[in-house]
């Protein structure tokens, strides 16, 4: 199972559904008004939808303006602003990575050097990124989790990030198995990796973090909260997790 954060239509749903794409409301852009795309030959009317949005959304040219990689580093900068859990001298684990957005941000905000580093992984190409290690490996991998510790020097790190997307099949009760089981995995990284008192951030769908998910979080963490940046699309059902305060594995 691989990332689709940062992908086109062709990587996984983002989200949106057939949602007209709106102007420029403000936030950040430099556009008035609404760019149409007509749907070409032998391209999905989703595709079509895809590039409009792209087109029309004042986050992607306020990334492309900063240089961040992609749209959702807002996502996270926005997070942090709200509730800072990014401080300098720490160090950050990326899961799902690619293309980088987060890991530029993490980077940035605790001062990213070899002696406190953020560690990406993912399956997809990621290039170079100042105080970013990259593991190009799936984090599925039973070799993973080690691979990432050993890259922070034997460090436990203090933030783990979790912006890891399932492929879609259009299939919702699917679908939302694999978005649990995602959700999962990240969770018990965190558990098994945390230093104490660590933050864990996933993304999560409307309904992707019931039960046993939560209970294990609000045992394992001070605070648990649901948090909707303004970056994330209205239209979209992505929310994120945000587990504070980490109890430690005693």
């Amino acid at each position: 199972m691989t990332n689709t954060k940062g992908r086109g239509p062709g990587g996984g749903t983002r989200g949106g559904g057939g949602r007209k794409p709106r102007g420029d409301s403000g936030r950040g852009g430099t556009r008035g008004l609404t760019q149409r795309v007509k749907t070409a030959k032998g391209r999905k009317l989703s595709s079509t939808r895809w590039i409009e949005r792209q087109l029309n959304d004042p986050y992607v040219h306020k990334a492309r303006a900063a240089g961040y990689r992609s749209r959702a580093a807002y996502k996270l900068i926005e997070i942090d602003e709200r509730y800072p859990i990014l401080k300098r001298g720490q160090t950050v684990v990326d899961l799902g990575a690619a293309p980088g957005g987060w890991s530029q941000v993490a980077a940035q905000r605790i001062g990213a050097t070899d002696g406190a580093p953020v560690v990406a992984i993912d399956i997809l190409p990621m290039d170079p990124l100042p105080g970013v290690r990259i593991l190009h490996q799936d984090f599925f991998e039973e070799s993973a989790p080690e691979a990432l510790i050993e890259a922070l020097g034997g460090r436990r790190p203090d933030v783990v990030l979790s912006d890891l997307a399932p492929e879609t099949t259009g299939h919702r009760a699917t679908d939302h198995l694999r978005i649990v089981n995602l959700v999962e995995m990240a969770a018990e990284f965190a558990r098994a990796t945390l230093a104490p008192g660590g933050t864990f951030l996933a993304k999560v769908y409307q309904g992707g973090t019931e039960g046993e998910i939560l209970t294990a979080l609000r045992r394992d963490f001070a605070q648990v909260r649901h948090v909707k940046p303004p970056a994330s699309r209205p239209e979209s059902p992505e929310t994120y997790v945000l587990a504070t305060g980490f109890r430690g594995t005693g």
